[in-house]
């Protein structure tokens, strides 16, 4: 080969070496622990109800109180809580879940939390949900699960802190059943028990009573809580609640060691087989892993029903690190692709489980036998890395989906309070009409809502635009599993 011809595949090389370190440079340069704090402070965001005052308990400085009256057409206290998304509703169903995951980060990642320095704030955006849910959860077989007219709120765009929106609230009782509901709050409460037991006895206490009540709740009148609150139908409609049943049982079992949750689990008919995806609709997945991590201990039989739990667990893993039969589908810049709304609440769960499970096996100096060949907890972890760096920038189109991180992200999230003025800087109420013409301005949103998730397209595509509600607007339920997730990686890398 000539001189000018080596030269010219040298060129060549360091070329395509270079495109390469410009496409993975902002993966290589994550700062995982800034990202960790606004995963966190997210939440801080989102709350409803009357805020501490600006501070250390308080970071989000153009947050209001809102919602003050919530519960009052029923004569209950119902303030608090977080609102679900960009809107202002108040949502049981995606906040227990948003709680039960921020929970198990914690669970299992306390020390990563701890070394730096967010153990109380991932505390006390718990708190901040299990304290509503007690309030929501007055008698044993009463649970309020949803506030505000979803049809009314969505026709108006304003700031929380001036809704004028009706505030309806809707329950489930033992005459109007909802058994998804009632579990899926039972795990939260008994998730967040073992989360709050070395820091809060007492509360601790406190949430592990009512979370066995809702469990007996849930399982003495079974029922679809969106036919006992048919608005849930329209946001967060459940397929089914024998996830929910056994998500609960796993984590009343783990908070309580008490036999009957291990029974209920090992005599289910429905285990769920082998899952497409783990969300607040199908919690499948959390159940089997929980599950799974029993047999890994050693505290149940590696056979039978629980043999099956840990192979499904397993089975899904290996295809979220695709060595699977049936592989989750990537985009071409290699983010996982569940399904097209919201997709990025896939990906977190789906990392935060192939983290946790890496952390299990590497407990037991074990490793996963996937159809593709072995999966060792390295390739766990690389698998959740490669997820991570992508939604911080390391992705076709160079852009972080989690706001305020990073200097080029989504600067127009489909969000109310991020998208008009803060109430700090103009009190003049807006109208529910008059709301539209902040929506409308092509202009970056006037409050950064630090730490909200969004998610590209299949094509790796994003649409930085208000209308574009079906990406553009976080939700709670995607950062919680996050948390841990960001809080292992700032640790070990």
């Amino acid at each position: 080969m000539s001189v000018q011809s080596s030269r010219r595949v040298f060129g060549l090389v360091i070329g395509s070496l270079s495109m390469l370190l410009l496409f993975q440079g902002i993966a290589c340069e994550a700062d995982y622990t800034q990202a960790l704090a606004k995963s966190l402070l997210y939440y801080e965001g989102q709350r409803s109800g009357k805020l501490p005052p600006i501070g250390k308990l308080q970071r989000v400085a153009w947050r209001g109180d809102s919602g003050l009256e919530d519960g009052s057409d029923a004569g209950i206290d119902l303030v608090g809580g977080y609102y679900d998304a960009g809107d202002n509703l108040k949502l049981g169903f995606p906040m227990a879940f948003s709680v039960t995951m921020l929970s198990w980060s914690t669970i299992e990642f306390q020390s990563k939390l701890k070394a730096k320095y967010e153990i109380a704030n991932a505390l006390r955006a718990i708190k901040w949900g299990t304290d509503y849910l007690i309030k929501a959860h007055p008698q044993p077989e009463v649970l309020y699960g949803h506030i505000g007219g979803v049809d009314s709120d969505h026709q108006c765009w304003q700031r929380p802190e001036d809704m004028t929106t009706p505030r309806t609230v809707f329950m489930i009782d033992d005459q109007h059943p909802g058994s998804d509901l009632a579990a899926e709050t039972a795990a939260a409460l008994a998730a967040a028990s073992i989360a709050f037991e070395r820091f809060d006895r007492s509360y601790s206490y406190q949430l592990v009573i009512h979370a066995k009540q809702l469990f007996d709740f849930a399982r003495n009148h079974p029922g679809k809580y969106q036919n006992s609150i048919p608005e849930a139908g329209k946001v967060y409609a459940s397929s089914g609640y024998q996830d929910e049943m056994l998500w609960a049982a796993a984590w009343l079992h783990r908070a309580t060691n008490e036999q009957k949750y291990l029974n209920f689990l090992s005599e289910a008919g429905d285990i769920g087989g082998t899952r497409t995806t783990f969300s607040w609709d199908d919690k499948f997945v959390g159940a089997q892993v929980l599950a799974a991590l029993l047999v890994m201990k050693g505290k149940v039989d590696s056979s039978g029903k629980w043999g099956e739990y840990k192979r499904h667990a397993e089975e899904f893993i290996c295809s979220c690190v695709q060595k699977g039969n049936n592989n989750v589908k990537k985009t071409p810049g290699g983010l996982l692709w569940f399904l097209p709304w919201n997709n990025n609440q896939y990906v977190a769960t789906a990392t935060f489980v192939t983290t946790v499970y890496s952390v299990y096996l590497d407990a037991k100096k074990a490793s996963i036998n996937c159809p593709g060949g072995a999966a060792h907890p390295s390739d766990l972890i690389a698998s959740a890395k490669s997820q991570v760096d992508y939604i911080l920038g390391s992705n076709p189109k160079n852009m972080s989906y989690m706001v305020g991180y990073g200097s080029n992200y989504p600067k127009q999230i489909h969000h109310r309070g991020a998208s008009i003025v803060s109430i700090k800087k103009d009190p003049a109420p807006v109208t529910c009409q008059g709301g539209f013409d902040w929506f409308h301005r092509p202009e970056p949103n006037p409050n950064v809502l630090e730490g909200a998730i969004v998610t590209p397209d299949e094509n790796d595509g994003f649409a930085d635009d208000r209308n574009n509600f079906q990406l553009a607007e976080p939700t709670t339920v995607t950062n919680a599993p996050l948390v841990g997730v960001l809080a292992h990686l700032a640790q070990l890398l």
